[in-house]
């Protein structure tokens, strides 16, 4: 294996895939196919090729690869986790950007987690271990994305729309310029005003002691928990209720986007709306909008970071 791909060996994998959160259940089975990964000349090339691309530009916005012909060339025997071996065999050039960067470990542990998370959530959904999260995981193996308490915060920046509305506030903006995408983890406990809060007072402390060449304005966000119809459903003092507050919400798609919310609430997006449970208001609201011939659509918001 070549210099970009570093995977590690079958005794040291185990520790490697339990800092990030790998659930025990996959561990076995990763330690297992590693062998069969070896095995294979062909199979290892095309792993120092992907995290080769993978790693390419580390740290540089909007530069994630487009892998997923390459993956599409993985023999079967390995398809379902080879794309955690790619990421884990990427880990080293992640951690060194980090270090470079000054980003505190806790930080790097609690982002690069999501991995685990990712595959928590695929076995759930599909009865088996592997990762369906790739493209997304990227923006965590590529330093792009970091987990700050509650949320996560992508380094991205401004489209036309987006500045046009943060200019009209009176805040100098440009197309192009430094901006903050939030993301909102599922499974990590309430979206609380004091969580989102404490995230937003960690966050902007850390892009600017350690992407000091990039001033943040403005953060974003394009998620169905910006649909205003959420607030005929959830009562006012509601945490996502609390949560729209944050936002000048600039309007939504207008292609339904219903997967989403089932995804995120009920942990499958392809549950049928009759079969949703109605336990908590989330899962009323959601569910019940949705048997009522309803729909839920992408939300786009903005808000000004203070301080900045």
């Amino acid at each position: 294996m070549g210099d970009q791909a570093v995977l590690p060996d079958a005794d040291e994998l185990p520790e490697t895939l339990l800092d990030l959160a790998v659930p025990h259940e996959d561990i076995n089975e990763l330690i297992a196919l590693r062998r069969t990964l070896a095995a294979d000349p062909g199979a290892l090339r095309l792993l120092e090729e992907c995290v080769g691309e993978l790693v390419a530009d580390m740290g540089e916005v909007g530069g994630r690869p487009q892998l997923a012909e390459r993956l599409a060339e993985v023999p079967p025997a390995l398809a379902a986790h080879f794309a955690v071996y790619v990421l884990v065999a990427a880990l080293p050039h992640t951690r060194a950007h980090h270090r470079a960067r000054g980003v505190p470990d806790d930080v790097s542990r609690h982002t690069l987690a999501d991995l685990g998370r990712q595959m928590t959530v695929h076995r759930r959904r599909h009865g088996s271990g592997g990762l369906s999260a790739l493209y997304w995981l990227m923006l965590h193996f590529r330093g792009e994305l970091y987990q700050l308490g509650r949320l996560q915060f992508q380094r991205t920046v401004l489209d036309e729309r987006m500045a046009r509305a943060v200019k009209d506030a009176g805040r100098a903006a440009a197309p192009g310029d430094p901006c903050l995408g939030l993301h909102i983890p599922d499974h990590l406990g309430p979206l609380t005003p004091s969580a989102c809060a404490r995230s937003l007072r960690l966050a902007r402390p850390f892009f600017a002691r350690h992407f000091p060449g990039e001033r943040y304005e403005a953060a974003k966000c394009h998620s169905w928990l910006l649909d205003p119809q959420l607030r005929r459903h959830l009562a006012p003092e509601s945490n996502i209720v609390r949560f729209q507050e944050l936002f000048v919400v600039l309007g939504v798609d207008t292609e339904p986007s219903d997967k989403g919310p089932v995804g995120y609430v009920f942990g499958d997006p392809d549950l049928p709306a009759a079969e949703l449970p109605r336990t908590t208001s989330m899962e009323r609201a959601v569910g019940d909008h949705l048997r009522s011939g309803g729909h839920w659509y992408l939300g786009h918001g903005w808000f000004p970071l203070e301080g900045s």
